[in-house]
């Protein structure tokens, strides 16, 4: 899956202008939804929300991954953004989080979702990508890196 393609400029927002959990869900949610891929605000929402109170998305590595399947998409659609100061996410590792992606797919549909998933992951495991990305100061420079 080429990241590019799924993660334009249009929704990276670098950095994130939320302190909290909850806010950055909803900016990024903003994001989607003030670009037209998102259908219902208020649906997505509940279904991000419902996933989270599951259990955390907050990785390791500093890397949260909201995300969540709902008929108020019609396609896989991405958010991307950073806070290089962090925001606590109760991450798997304890430590706060500070770049953010999420991901609203389809009900019926999981192979998208689940590719996607694994080549962002693939993508900032590299401790060293990650630091770029952190430094990143325009959504161009994220794009760029992407490549």
């Amino acid at each position: 899956m080429n990241l590019k393609k799924v993660i334009s400029e249009d929704v990276i927002r670098v950095p994130l202008a939320s302190t909290a959990k909850d806010a950055v869900i909803e900016e990024l949610l903003d994001i989607l939804v003030r670009t037209g891929r998102v259908k219902d605000r208020a649906r997505a929402l509940k279904a991000i929300v419902d996933r989270e109170a599951k259990m955390s998305t907050g990785m390791q590595g500093g890397l949260a991954l909201p995300h969540a399947k709902t008929d108020a998409v019609d396609r896989l659609v991405v958010s991307f953004g950073t806070k290089p100061e962090g925001i606590e996410f109760q991450s798997l590792d304890g430590r706060p989080a500070t770049m953010f992606v999420m991901t609203l797919s389809p009900l019926n549909r999981a192979g998208p979702h689940i590719q996607f998933l694994a080549e962002i992951g693939r993508f900032l495991s590299d401790p060293e990508t990650r630091r770029k990305v952190l430094e990143a100061k325009t959504p161009a420079d994220v794009s760029a890196l992407l490549s």
